[in-house]
């Protein structure tokens, strides 16, 4: 704040900005800018930020322009999540296109010719290319190679040291070569090469497999070019796609010519068919593992959507600190602040959750009361569902529980995210919770022990569940969302959670009449009776994950 001070003195950096704008709040005016670039010293280097800014007119008791006061608010952090976020979805836009265009192709030379050309258009290239390696990794021959008009095409054998030490060195490292302007980054011996064949910006991906340098993908310009992020991030998915598909129309060629074969089978068919059987078990694998590359596509998708989720908790803060700094008021702001820091925390966790995913994870449990804990999220989760979704929140059970506080937090916004997708034109969703003390059949059917327990429960008035589709809610990368809008983990990461944690999670749902899912913890402070085995009495096993089940009677 630089109150009763010249802006023109204290705000010496953007001087030129403010002076023409000074001039016309003084003759009365007012004046706003959105989300405005500026360039500041900071830590003795200029960086970039980016503001909101109102100017206004400070007058005299005649009511003359006297003065400007100008209010502004830093949304730098905003702005870059922003453009994440749009970079996401258009690169997702992209890669669904490419997808979508080379699903057809029965050919390596179709596939590379759609996909180089579907890249090169998108980035604004001059060429890309896609090459096979020899043996000895240092030649290679460039198959599928798209040039804008007026550029060469680049298709032949060359070698790979030619290209210079540092080509060498990053691409059989696994390591992508970047170079901007290759009369400036190389030697001119090793520049030539390139300059030779029309280039003088390149990024070249590698592809190794089993430890040994399979393919080359390359972007390059024929003018220099400093290569973005967003760049790098394209090429590196074209580049394990390209091969994904290559492989697939092989397979799928081998396929064909096994079928083929097995029609011309004569007297000779037992030896032929155990020689065709193994060949056959071998493309099915290969086939398996192109399959399984393609849904590295998928999950992609689905986690934007999963930090989309969680970008709508800090927007809506950020909605509310700037509602606030412009109605003056700063009695709450810090409740706002704390919030939106809430939600990216969340988000950075969202990768370690991913990562921990098929471990152990570890966990920090504290004594928590759940009371508290959805009292602090009740404004987010409101904000969250919107206006056409009313919120209820009730129960109180006064009972802790020892959990990692932020993994419940998580766990809660997600079903609670889940409830409102699950209700497209509006409805209730209701957090409730309680205690209750488990024991006999239904701790022996949950596979908890004896003792007491506390509830808790998010319901929806949506779509709800059949129980085939309740019975595999559980299983990773399992999602009945649209492509792009769900990883299919959320709700394996909350089970593994749950019952690493001593509880157990169920589902109670039915088509056309809502979801109810339960979180059930062990009441911290009070020992549980030992466990009974299912054995005894004949008592049958615990539930299995995700199976539908009204479990007690209370009502949804």
């Amino acid at each position: 704040m630089s109150l009763g001070s010249s802006v023109l003195e204290s705000w010496s950096e953007v001087a030129d900005f403010n002076r023409g704008i000074i001039a016309d709040v003084l003759m009365g005016g007012s004046r706003s800018f959105a989300d405005q670039e500026f360039l500041f010293e900071r830590s003795g280097c200029p960086e970039p930020a980016f503001l909101d800014i109102d100017y206004s007119p400070v007058r005299d008791d005649a009511g003359a322009p006297v003065g400007v006061l100008a209010v502004l608010h830093e949304c730098t952090e905003a702005h870059h999540a922003r453009r994440k976020l749009r970079r996401t979805a258009e690169k997702l836009a992209f890669l669904d296109a490419l997808g979508q265009a080379t699903i057809n192709c029965r050919d390596a030379d179709d596939v590379l010719a759609v996909t180089t050309r579907m890249t090169g258009e998108h980035l604004g290239l001059s060429n890309c290319a896609y090459a096979d390696m020899d043996e000895d990794q240092d030649g290679f021959t460039i198959r599928g190679d798209w040039h804008a008009p007026g550029v060469p095409s680049i298709l032949g054998h060359y070698s790979l040291a030619d290209f210079g030490s540092l080509a060498v060195r990053e691409l059989r490292a696994n390591r992508p070569l970047i170079v901007n302007d290759n009369a400036r980054e190389l030697p001119s011996h090793e520049a030539r090469t390139f300059q030779d064949i029309g280039i003088a910006a390149t990024i070249c991906m590698p592809l190794v497999k089993s430890g040994r340098l399979t393919a080359l993908m390359a972007i390059h310009d024929k003018a220099p070019r400093v290569w973005s992020d967003y760049d790098l991030e394209i090429i590196a998915e074209v580049t394990e796609r390209s091969w994904v598909h290559v492989e697939r129309v092989s397979v799928e060629a081998d396929l064909r010519l096994s079928a083929d074969a097995l029609r011309e089978l004569n007297e000779t068919l037992e030896r032929r068919v155990e020689d065709r059987t193994r060949k056959l078990l071998e493309v099915e694998a290969a086939l398996r593992q192109a399959q399984k590359m393609e849904a590295v596509g998928q999950l992609t998708g689905g986690l934007a959507h999963d930090f989309n989720n969680l970008l709508t908790g800090l927007g809506g803060s950020l909605e509310m600190l700037w509602l606030r700094v412009r109605q003056g008021r700063h009695d709450d702001l810090e409740r706002y602040f704390d919030a939106a820091e809430g939600a990216v925390k969340r988000a950075a966790s969202l990768t370690h959750r991913l990562l921990a995913f098929s471990r152990q994870q570890t966990l920090d449990p504290q004594p928590t009361g759940v009371d508290r804990l959805v009292a602090d999220l009740e404004e987010l989760v409101r904000r969250t569902m919107g206006p056409a979704i009313r919120v209820e929140v009730r129960g109180s059970t006064g009972w802790p529980v020892l959990i990692d506080r932020n993994q419940l937090e998580n766990a809660l916004l997600n079903l609670c995210i889940n409830a409102r997708d699950a209700m497209p034109d509006g409805g209730t969703l209701t957090i409730a919770t309680q205690g209750r003390t488990i024991e006999g059949h239904d701790a022996r059917r949950l596979g908890l022990a004896p003792g007491d327990y506390v509830v808790l429960d998010v319901s929806d008035t949506g779509t709800g569940m059949s129980a085939e589709v309740a019975s595999r809610a559980f299983d990773p990368f399992f999602t009945t969302k649209p492509f792009g809008q769900g990883t299919g983990l959320g709700l394996s990461m909350i089970y593994g959670f749950v019952r690493q944690s001593g509880g157990q999670v169920v589902i109670d749902s039915e088509p056309g009449k809502g979801t109810r899912m339960s979180i059930v913890l062990p009441r911290h402070g009070v020992a549980a009776a030992p466990e009974v085995s299912p054995a005894e009495d004949g008592a049958p096993d615990a539930p299995a994950k995700g199976r539908s089940s009204s479990w007690w009677t209370t009502s949804r």
